[in-house]
C-alpha cells in the first residue's frame, strides 16, 4: 500500500515528522508536497494531488495536513471515491476507518502534538473497514448519489 502525504506551510513541520515516523515503520510513503517551507503556498494544490492519486488507486491511502485540517478535508472530499475524515483524536481515526472506510486522513497540525499525531495516524492505518452490513449499505448510498458533492451546494 502506498501512502500519499502532503501539506501546506501550516502543516509542513508535522508532515516532515510524520514522514520520518512512517518510513521508520516500513510504510511506503510518497510526499506530494510541499517539499520546502513556503509561507505563501496554498493548501488546495497539495490536497488535489493526494486526492487524485488515491482516487486513481483505491488500494492506496492519503494523509493531508494543514493548520486546521478543514481546508484539505474539503478539497479531498470533492474527488470521486474519496472519503476524507478530519480527525483530532485516535478514537475518531478508528471510527473513520472502521465505520466509514475513510481513505484520506485530514489532520489539524496546529491543534495536536507530535505524540497525538503519531497515535492518530497509527490507529487510522491499522484499523480495517468492518464490512458490517449497515456501514457497507451507507457507503453504497453515498456512491449512489452519482453526483459530486459540489453539485449539492446552492
Amino acid at each position: 500500500m502506498i501512502i500519499y502525504i502532503a501539506s501546506d506551510h501550516r502543516g509542513f513541520v508535522a508532515k516532515e515528522t510524520l514522514k520520518k515516523y512512517l518510513a521508520e515503520s516500513a510504510y511506503n510513503v510518497r510526499d506530494l508536497g510541499n517539499d520546502h517551507y513556503d509561507e505563501n503556498d496554498d493548501y488546495p494544490i497539495f490536497a488535489i494531488e493526494v486526492a487524485k492519486k488515491v482516487s486513481g488507486d483505491m488500494d492506496s491511502k492519503g494523509i493531508l495536513l494543514c493548520g486546521s485540517g478543514v481546508g484539505v478535508d474539503i478539497v479531498a472530499n470533492k474527488f470521486k471515491g474519496i472519503r476524507s475524515s478530519l480527525c483530532f483524536s485516535s478514537d475518531q481515526a478508528y471510527v473513520a476507518r472502521q465505520d466509514d472506510d475513510a481513505n484520506v486522513l485530514s489532520i489539524p497540525a496546529e491543534y495536536i502534538d507530535e505524540e497525538a499525531l503519531k497515535k492518530i495516524v497509527s490507529i487510522w492505518l491499522q484499523t480495517p473497514f468492518s464490512k458490517v452490513e449497515k456501514h457497507t449499505r451507507r457507503l453504497s448510498e453515498i456512491r449512489d448519489l452519482g453526483i459530486e458533492s459540489s453539485q449539492l451546494l446552492p
